[in-house]
């Protein structure tokens, strides 16, 4: 009897045919989890994900960031079975409560990630797409080797812009985020090599293994600053962050200062919340500039 509720489906194109496609395993039982997702389990007891998704090269962008990260050898990964223009089909991750040893494990592990490395700021993983995403909102992955100058230009500034023209920043508001973009080399830090970054790496993304080891999932991937993953997982929340930061920086020691920069890495993706979500943002939006701008 198949554990879950629903039958497979039988119109040759639904989350159980695309699953057993990919997996070369017949599909045993279905059960959709919302309107883009889908749990099939096959009929050697496996379960996987089948994750859909309209925007054009998003499922190729999620399925090369996910190999790109699994070949760093580092952070786990669910693993890709393969996918279509529209479908995506991984492993299920089986979860458990997040724990400090994890966090200590899941830190080091990070860290050897951003050590893998990338051939520039905002390399794409290799085949995937210029035209990315990062959640719903597009993400363009142009190349440069100057951190403050490519983040400035390819990952504030364009969804800044965007933000003001749907209202949900104000030009008051814009004028506090462009006076941080000027001064980003002098805020920046010291210069460090690209990273091999999830690059959305809010708790969400998160799964707390039961088997006591994280798995990263939805990954916006692309080189660049290790500090900005690290501002991402601050964002909304962490469990055991502290011990998370400790693991990291027993294999990887942070620049001086890297607290104060917090605000600037998390810039991107606050902006990329108005630019989806509207002006509820703005405040944090203009909290992270001013925070910024006083380092």
């Amino acid at each position: 009897m198949s554990p879950f509720p629903g039958p497979p489906d039988r119109d040759g194109d639904g989350p159980g045919a695309v699953a057993a496609r990919f997996t070369g395993r017949r599909a045993a039982g279905v059960r959709t989890l919302s309107g883009s997702l889908a749990e099939v389990v096959l009929d050697d007891g496996r379960v996987v994900v089948v994750k859909s998704a309209d925007g054009a090269g998003a499922v190729r962008a999620e399925a090369a960031g996910l190999r790109w990260l699994a070949g760093a050898g580092a952070v786990r990964v669910p693993a890709v079975h393969g996918h279509d223009a529209r479908r995506l089909v991984v492993d299920r991750v089986a979860q458990g409560p997040p724990g400090r040893d994890a966090a200590l494990r899941f830190g080091r592990e990070l860290a050897a990630l951003h050590a893998a490395g990338a051939p520039a700021f905002g390399a794409p993983p290799p085949g995937g797409p210029v035209e990315a995403f990062i959640g719903l909102a597009p993400m363009r992955n142009v190349t440069g080797d100057d951190w403050p100058g490519w983040y400035a230009e390819h990952r504030v500034l364009p969804y800044l812009r965007r933000a003001v023209d749907d209202g949900a920043v104000t030009t008051g508001e814009a004028g506090v985020v462009e006076r941080v973009c000027e001064r980003l080399p002098e805020l920046a830090g010291p210069a460090e090599p690209p990273a091999r970054l999830h690059g959305d790496l809010w708790n969400g993304n998160v799964l707390w293994g039961a088997d006591g080891h994280v798995r990263l999932i939805d990954p916006a991937a692309h080189g660049g600053h290790r500090e900005t993953d690290l501002a991402m997982l601050a964002l909304f929340g962490c469990p055991h962050l502290d011990a998370v930061l400790d693991g990291y920086r027993e294999v990887a020691p942070l620049a001086d200062g890297w607290r104060t920069r917090v605000g600037v890495h998390q810039l991107f993706p606050l902006l990329v919340h108005a630019v989806l979500f509207g002006r509820g943002y703005a405040g944090r939006v203009l909290a992270a500039a001013r925070s910024a701008d006083r380092s």
